[in-house]
């Protein structure tokens, strides 16, 4: 099996699904969204985690798609919440259409993904239930915890590890844990590829942070800087004002506070700061480790080597890139 196999499959389904049909106001908004691309890494990382374990990979497809449909709601809601002008490069619903109806498909959304969710087989259903409703509400809660940080100055390292555990990295777990339910998998291996996804998934967003800083502009796909000029709390800032001290925190301090500044002059300054204080390699670090934790997990997993070996190719390409 090539990963383009997995990709064609989810392709046609996600070109093949409806979510409803009247009033057209209402599904429209649906189509846009699912139609406008993105990684599709959840999906895939579920129909990987069934073709561990068994040839037909394909019962997964539709509970993959209700991963997708989840994620997807989540950005529409999200992009309200941020005011958010463009998602992948186009309008945000809300902008296209407005925040009332971007409300209302978003949450039809979420009534399409726990439909989508009943594809599972009957003895698999509660399971697969239970832990997507505990994911979709830790996903709630990490948003609300990235909104509560907004206001904060003081958010430790623990905390907001914590709140990208629970807004992006709980989500790419039970991807890969309810591929190895669909399959069969015993619970200890479900536990494994979860916390697999979930410590890849902290890697993942961590090294977002990174790049927003440190990333090729040519390569990244969005302005370098961005979480700089907007004194977005990330792994970077957060680590930035507890190693600082003296002139250098004086420094940060300052720009953080000043309300009319040249972009490009505080993107540079903040970035001279991170470089004194050695933040890049801190931050490396740490998205090594959380990879290195995700690896040592599906290590564990007892599966056919060549079947995994797809998985991992597939999580090494991701974990490569750099956009």
């Amino acid at each position: 099996m090539h990963i383009d196999s997995f990709v064609d499959v989810l392709q046609t389904e996600l070109t093949n699904t409806q979510y409803g049909q009247q009033p057209p106001e209402l599904y429209d908004p649906i189509r846009y969204i699912m139609s406008l691309g993105g990684k599709r890494l959840r999906p895939l990382l579920t129909l990987m985690g069934t073709y561990l374990f068994t040839d037909d990979w394909q019962k997964a497809v539709r509970p993959a798609l209700a991963v997708e449909v989840f994620h997807n709601f989540t950005l529409m809601h999200d992009d309200i919440m941020d005011q958010a002008p463009l998602r992948r490069g186009n309008p945000t619903v809300h902008e296209k259409w407005n925040p009332n109806t971007a409300i209302l498909s978003g949450d039809v959304m979420l009534v399409n993904a726990f439909e989508l969710i009943l594809n599972v087989a009957p003895d698999q259903l509660q399971t697969a239930l239970t832990r997507f409703s505990r994911t979709a509400a830790e996903v709630c809660e990490g948003q609300q915890l990235d909104m509560n940080f907004e206001t904060r100055w003081d958010v430790t390292e623990t905390e907001y590890i914590e709140m990208i555990r629970l807004k992006t990295s709980v989500l790419l777990g039970f991807a890969l844990e309810l591929g190895g339910l669909i399959a069969g998998a015993d619970a200890q291996t479900m536990k494994l590829l979860y916390e697999a996804g979930v410590n890849v998934g902290i890697g993942f967003q961590l090294k977002d942070d990174l790049l927003d800083v440190y990333g090729d502009p040519a390569k990244f796909g969005k302005q370098v800087g961005g979480d700089i000029i907007a004194n977005k709390k990330t792994f970077l800032l957060i680590e930035a004002l507890e190693q600082g001290t003296g002139q250098l925190r004086d420094d940060l301090d300052g720009w953080l506070r000043r309300t009319d500044f040249d972009k490009a002059e505080k993107v540079r300054a903040v970035t001279a700061i991170y470089d004194q204080l050695r933040i890049r390699t801190i931050t490396e670090q740490r998205i090594d480790a959380y990879f290195s934790k995700g690896f040592a997990c599906f290590e564990q997993i007892n599966a056919d080597p060549t079947r995994k070996a797809v998985l991992l190719e597939f999580v090494q390409q991701l974990i490569g890139r750099e956009s």
